[in-house]
């Protein structure tokens, strides 16, 4: 068999792989699995039960024998073996049956150390991988969100995930300064748990936090601060269950303070602007992609203490997938992209 179609058997893959959704896109089809990064696995037999979905709805809810975990934590691996088990599975499950390795390009913080690197670039050839490629996630998600990052014009976007929040300012293919908190999505979630306790002596799950964030969490005043939710959760003083309403205004009070850990990044990088790429971003404004911009008036909260317009993504979520499925469909174009690389083959 010729090496063309030897290697026409193989699909090549764009991978998100995010603290809290790891989204996969493959050549010539587009996004293709889209699932939480949770394993649940079986400590008895050390065997997986369930990845995706099906082991996210485990969290918080598991015998002892079983534990449902996130084998990323701010957005890099925390727990190797079992991050080379979700990918492995991801993989094969869009790979139908496919006998080449593909070629894989994975999107991660830009903050990331070179051990930490190695460790996606490994988890990712012991998954089965031909090729590796890293590409910073703020490029990814620049390319996927549709700026002209090939361009001599300045780009800032604002990748907020669920470890970390990527601010990047970018021109003709590069990064000219970028900045990695490690307070994102998680983080806020965390805060309304933490203000549930100290407020309201409630103890609620990780899964709760996250669907209070959703339905009322918001950045900025609004007309609806008096909107409110039933919280489920277990009373510290009764030590029984108990139910709680809260309000959007007291919700967004207890993520005040993450919420200006990524306003000051954004800030200090914009200090560090090149004036020339200052005034290009001040024409085209701030783009905001990742789960985090999908959280209520935070654009208006980061224009107001900018003073810059800033602009939604389309499809925030899927950004840093779209932009390295682009990547692949224009490989050659956008080969200066990438911050690391390994051939497995």
């Amino acid at each position: 068999m010729g090496p063309f179609n030897r290697f026409s058997l193989s699909r090549d893959m764009g991978i998100d792989l995010g603290t809290a959704n790891t989204l996969v896109y493959v050549s010539g089809k587009g996004i293709v699995l889209q699932e939480p990064s949770v394993v649940a696995i079986d400590q008895d037999k050390n065997n997986p039960l369930a990845v995706g979905e099906d082991a996210k709805k485990m969290l918080g809810r598991t015998p002892g024998n079983v534990t449902a975990l996130r084998p990323l934590r701010d957005g890099v691996i925390a727990d190797f073996d079992t991050a080379e088990l979700m990918l492995k599975h991801f993989i094969t499950r869009v790979s139908e049956g496919r006998l080449v390795p593909p070629r894989i390009v994975i999107g991660i913080p830009s903050g990331v150390t070179g051990v930490e690197r190695r460790a996606v670039m490994e988890a990712a050839a012991q998954a089965g991988a031909r090729e590796v490629y890293l590409i910073d996630e703020p490029v990814a998600a620049a390319i996927g969100a549709g700026l002209p990052v090939a361009d001599p014009t300045g780009n800032m976007i604002i990748d907020i995930g669920g470890g970390t929040t990527e601010v990047a300012v970018l021109s003709l293919q590069g990064t000219v300064l970028s900045e990695s908190v490690r307070v994102a999505g998680d983080e806020l979630s965390d805060a309304i748990s933490q203000y549930m306790k100290k407020v309201h002596n409630l103890v609620i799950g990780e899964r709760t936090a996250e669907e209070v964030k959703i339905r009322i969490g918001s950045a900025y005043p609004s007309d609806n601060d008096d909107q409110g939710m039933e919280v489920r959760g277990l009373h510290l003083l009764s030590g029984l269950p108990r139910t709680v309403t809260v309000k959007e205004g007291e919700i967004r009070e207890s993520m005040s303070e993450p919420l200006s850990v990524i306003v000051e990044a954004v800030k200090r990088t914009l200090e560090r602007t090149p004036p020339e790429l200052a005034a290009d971003i001040i024409d085209r404004g701030i783009m905001l992609a990742g789960g985090g911009a999908l959280l209520k008036g935070l654009d208006t909260l980061i224009s107001h203490e900018t003073g810059i317009v800033v602009h939604v993504a389309a499809d925030p979520l899927s950004c840093v997938v779209l932009g390295t499925g682009r990547v692949l469909e224009n490989f050659k174009e956008l080969e200066r992209v990438f911050s690391s690389r390994s051939r497995s083959i």
